[in-house]
């Protein structure tokens, strides 16, 4: 690839990674190629469709899920670092819960299933309790706290505590409550 080709590209994958991170995976080709300083026809000499720049930029993002999942020794601390990752990026909240059909970011997404599913079957959760939805349950702490994100970056870590609570085996099916 030419000097020239490579900076393109290189402008384009960021311009892409900041835009999806900040906008999710709904941000317009449009947008990414103003950003980038290029014209769409550019973008797509690079990637034949949206969906395979989505997959460039999140294949790694998957990757390190993955790795964290292997990784860390509890269920707890791969539930903190993963809605921490997916708090600081709308597009790999987006590819995590499914929204894009990608192949290689469906494949990337049975990946972390399965290495969460890996942390699901040592750790003591409620009976029923998959992989799937250690992922989904992330991303849905991601989207309850997304609306204020702004004002309290911190509060999926509340909201993710709620949900651990839940989530763990305390020796009660019952829910907690006050009285």
């Amino acid at each position: 690839m030419r000097a020239d080709a490579v900076r393109t590209r290189k402008q384009l994958l960021d311009a892409a990674a900041e835009l999806f991170a900040e906008g999710g995976a709904e941000v317009s080709v449009a947008e990414i190629a103003e950003r980038a300083g290029i014209g769409k026809g550019t973008v797509f000499r690079h990637f034949a469709t949206k969906e395979d720049l989505i997959a460039a930029i999140v294949g790694d993002l998957l990757d390190d899920l993955v790795d964290a999942a292997e990784k860390r020794g509890s269920l707890r601390e791969f539930m903190v670092y993963g809605v921490g990752r997916l708090a600081d990026n709308r597009a790999l909240c987006d590819v995590a819960s499914g929204s894009v059909r990608h192949p290689d970011v469906q494949a990337g997404v049975e990946r972390l299933n399965e290495a969460a599913q890996r942390l699901v079957d040592r750790a003591e959760t409620r009976e029923g309790v998959t992989g799937r939805d250690v992922v989904l349950l992330m991303t849905g702490v991601h989207q309850a706290a997304a609306p204020l994100r702004d004002a309290e970056p911190e509060l999926w870590r509340r909201y993710l505590g709620f949900l651990l609570d839940g989530l763990l085996d305390t020796g009660s099916s019952a829910p907690h409550s006050r009285t």
